[in-house]
Order: C-alpha cells, then structure tokens, then sequence
C-alpha cells in the first residue's frame, strides 16, 4: 500500500496497493466502496469474470471502475495479482477525456480508450517488486501534467471524506464555492448520481466504516450516519449492498467492503 508523498501526486491519486496470493477463497463480493480505481490484472490465468447487477462482465487485464451503486460478484483464479491505483474523481477526466461518471456499475476495458495502456500494463508486470511499480505509476502520471482548481479539490474533499454532518444542496454549495445547479451537474459528472442520490450515498459510506470497524449497535450507527432511524438504514444499505448491515458485519472480511466466499 502506497500513499502519494508529493503535492502533484496527492491532487491526482489517492493510493497505491497490491495484492499478489493464493488464497483459500474463489469468489469475492465488493459492495460499494465510493472510490474510482484503475485495476492492473498482472497474473497469468484467464481473465476474471464478474457480475454488477444483472450484468456479467469478463474483465480486462487493465480496466477502470467507477462510483458503483451495486456490489460486484468475482469469480477469482486460485493465484491472483492484482495492481491498483486509486484516482480522486476529479483527475479523472483531465487524464481519460470522459468523466468519472462513464465508469459507474461498468468495469472499462483501459485499452480500448488509449492503446498505450497496454505497454504500462507490460512494463508493471515485468518488474518484480510493488515499490518499481509505484516509481513507474508516478512518473506516468507525473508526465501528464494537469491543473486542478482549488474548488475541485475541495469537492474532491467532500466526495471522499466519510463525514457525518448533515448536508444539503444548499450548504454543501456553499462550501465548496458553486451554485447549486453547477453542484448538481458536477456530483452527475463525477459519480453519475444526482445531487439527493449522492447525499444518501454518503451517509451509507459513513455507516459502512462504522459497521466494519466498530462493535456499535446498529440502531446507533443508524442515528450517528445521519438515517432517520434504524429501518431506513437498513433499506438504504440494502439497496446499495443486497444484503443488511448485519449480515455485512457478520461476513465480512479483514478489508472494508470485501467479503469472500469458499
């Protein structure tokens, strides 16, 4: 796990990781995590396949996924290598020419929007160690120089930060210096949820740290995510999740938001 040192850096990526072992599980279900992430599959099996919804994907060696509202099934290889790099939604359109919204509930196929991520894709998995691919990421992205505005970093902020305090439209303009409407507009291109959606996804995001990390009731951790009570948490994290909070809890893994299966 890597976390960028350098200002440039840390306005386009949030964090680095990798995960290279054979596991004693085959099938893995990720619900909504709230991050955009470019996956390199560096194992030499057959491609992974999944399914978002009603949707069954085979995924590519090196695909991008956006905001999802739905977890994500895997049926994943006996040895699997995984390469990750975590993007702040905002870096996404300066580095890929469509927004962030593009990838929501889709896992895209990298390639078939720049060809060169096939060469980043070979010199990742030619090297051995995860710190020379973390030197080979940086200066990739350090030679794709962007501007980010003050006022997108500050929505990044808000976009990525699992706060508890109650917002609005009105107050969340507010503090990141746009109108409501160009608010609205900005949430869509970053997450392809409206304005209302988004909020709602937030307070799901909150009670699904606390969930994982904590022994707190549930009726708390309802009251603390900002739901009107318990049985509205409980709809909410369902609709994102297919499951409930306590049986997340009771299923999930060492990392937040993943639970394997045998």
């Amino acid at each position: 796990f890597y976390i960028p040192e350098t200002k440039y850096l840390k306005t386009v990526i949030r964090s680095m990781w990798q995960v290279k072992n054979p596991m004693p599980y085959r099938n893995e279900t990720i619900i909504p995590k709230g991050v955009v992430e470019i996956i390199f599959d560096l194992s030499e099996c057959a491609p992974v396949q999944s399914e978002i919804g009603s949707k069954k994907i085979q995924l590519a060696k090196c695909f991008i996924s956006g905001f999802n509202t739905h977890p994500v099934q895997l049926r994943l290889p006996e040895l699997h290598f995984f390469f990750g790099v975590q993007f702040h939604p905002v870096a996404i359109k300066h580095f890929f020419g469509v927004p962030a919204r593009e990838f929501s509930n889709l896992p895209v196929d990298l390639t078939l929007l720049d060809a060169s991520f096939n060469s980043l894709w070979h010199q990742l998995a030619e090297v051995k160690t995860f710190n020379e691919r973390v030197v080979i990421i940086c200066a990739w992205i350090e030679n794709k120089i962007i501007e980010t505005h003050p006022q997108e970093l500050l929505l990044n902020s808000f976009l990525e930060n699992n706060n508890r305090q109650p917002l609005t439209m009105k107050s969340l303009a507010e503090a990141v210096y746009y109108s409501p409407r160009h608010l609205s507009r900005k949430i869509y291109e970053l997450t392809g949820m409206n304005t209302e959606q988004f909020l709602l996804y937030k307070k799901y995001l909150h009670a699904v740290n606390l969930v994982h990390n904590t022994d707190r009731s549930l009726t708390d951790i309802a009251y603390d995510s900002n739901f009107a009570d318990q049985s509205h948490f409980t709809r909410s994290f369902k609709a994102f999740t297919h499951i409930t909070p306590n049986q997340y809890r009771q299923t999930k893994s060492i990392i937040q938001g993943h639970i394997h299966h045998s």
